[in-house]
């Protein structure tokens, strides 16, 4: 059994991640993300399907132009090579985990 702390991943000031080539071998990535008012990643894809699974709060979902509310208990799927992106559309945190079916990230970030 192997017990990793979330507050050992490395990340950012909203996500932590964790890397599945990086801990035995595994075959996928995920991403806790704890992000407050305003904010979330700028559009992006990935060469890999991405599932966004909203634990608490509300965001807004932008997926190759359509933006869809979310709120906890929604789960968002997003296609191979789809632009996507999410926002904190609420006044408390957002808290999700996003499932890449990868063991490691790849992404494209839209300038």
């Amino acid at each position: 059994m192997q017990v990793i702390r979330s507050t050992d991943l490395p990340g950012d000031q909203i996500a932590r991640d964790f890397i599945g080539r990086d801990n035995g071998g595994l075959g996928f990535t995920f991403i806790l993300v704890d992000a407050g008012p305003g904010e979330g990643p700028k559009p992006h894809r990935h060469a890999y399907p991405e599932v966004l699974i909203v634990i608490e709060g509300v965001a807004d979902a932008t997926v190759d132009g359509k933006t869809v509310r979310v709120t906890a208990g929604d789960i968002v799927i997003v296609p191979t090579r789809a632009w996507h992106s999410f926002v904190n559309a609420g006044t408390g945190r957002l808290r999700q985990v996003d499932i890449h079916d990868s063991s490691h990230f790849i992404t494209d970030w839209l300038q």
